[in-house]
């Protein structure tokens, strides 16, 4: 395993995901907040899913880093690049953990920093976002980091989405 980069922007930094950003994951979880990114109500079920991580990056290189806050160095969300077993493509994904981050640009602070990192740096010939059809905040946000609706993309066997298409680099 290559070492977890850290990327910053202006107002944050991804980093690798540690232990100490459990609780603020698990609470997450365990929210309305992940009404559409496997919300349980199993606390061993989130710890398990955090876990889980922390150890995409050991097997594949690749992951979901945490967004931390620069003016507090709060922990708040994740975002990533991701392409589990059985996906046709790599997907950017991307949550806020709690309600005091949301809608100050953040999510799409972060996701706009993962795309760069994943066309320059990993080379992605391509990225999609796999949204659920009613969850609309992530649909506006996917849209406004311009990607669009591909109606012919494949889907993840079991997944119920719709595909947002991230444009590469020479293409925008």
């Amino acid at each position: 395993m290559t070492a977890i980069p850290t990327i910053e922007t202006d107002r944050l930094i991804l980093r690798e995901p540690r232990l100490a950003d459990q609780d603020g994951f698990t609470n997450f979880l365990m929210s309305s907040r992940a009404q559409f990114a496997g919300r349980t109500d199993n606390k061993a079920e989130a710890v398990q899913e955090y876990l889980e991580m922390i150890e995409f990056w050991k097997n594949f290189d690749l992951g979901t880093f945490v967004i931390e806050r620069k003016d507090n160095s709060v922990a708040i969300g994740h975002v990533g690049g991701l392409k589990p077993e059985g996906w046709p493509e790599c997907e950017l994904g991307w949550s806020i953990w709690r309600d005091e981050d949301e809608g100050l640009g953040f999510a799409s602070e972060a996701a706009t920093a993962m795309l760069d990192y994943a066309f320059g740096t990993l080379n992605w010939k391509t990225a999609v976002s796999y949204v659920a059809p009613d969850n609309k905040k992530s649909i506006k946000m996917t849209e406004k980091l311009g990607a669009v609706l591909d109606v012919d993309a494949a889907k993840p066997e079991g997944v119920r989405c719709l595909v947002y298409r991230h444009p590469a680099p020479e293409a925008i």
